[in-house]
């Protein structure tokens, strides 16, 4: 009694299963992976930076010391700003969505939450409310805020410009 194999039974099993190695490969490379967080960026003229947030716990809420602490946070982006010049802010749909207001330095800068995506306002009198006129540079901090708590701070140097 003679037997025969068929070759293509044997090929479909090692396709199968080299398949099912590679996606649980990807499945484990993605779960050790942390999920970015939202983003923030601001333009000024034709100078565009973007930043992740400075401290964010995926939505838990911070405390006021917190928030404060993470503006003063070194190594933020920074951009560069002249007198008069337009700041376009932009945020991410999520962060919206919950709300977030402005800080320069420690002080809060609009008081009520901005529920849209985009906002711009004139760099007219920043650095002079920043540091009485002698300021070289000021530190924005953008933190989501829903009224009633504080869960994100995305923070940009803003540079003054100088002659």
């Amino acid at each position: 009694m003679t037997h025969t194999i068929s070759r293509g039974k044997g090929r479909r099993t090692v396709r199968t299963a080299v398949a099912i190695g590679a996606a649980t490969l990807g499945l484990v490379a993605l779960s050790a992976c942390e999920k970015p967080t939202p983003r923030a960026t601001v333009t000024v003229g034709s100078d565009t930076v973007s930043t992740e947030a400075a401290c964010y716990e995926d939505g838990k809420a911070l405390s006021q010391k917190e928030v404060l602490s993470c503006i003063q946070k070194e190594g933020s982006t920074s951009i560069t700003v002249g007198e008069g010049d337009m700041l376009r802010i932009g945020v991410d749909p999520e962060i919206a969505e919950k709300g977030w207001v402005l800080f320069l330095g420690e002080q809060p800068a609009v008081s009520e939450p901005i529920k849209k995506t985009y906002r711009s306002f004139s760099s007219d009198g920043l650095f002079s409310r920043a540091g009485g006129g002698s300021a070289k540079s000021v530190r924005l901090g953008l933190v989501e805020y829903d009224g009633e708590q504080y869960r994100g701070v995305w923070t940009i140097e803003l540079e003054r410009e100088t002659d």
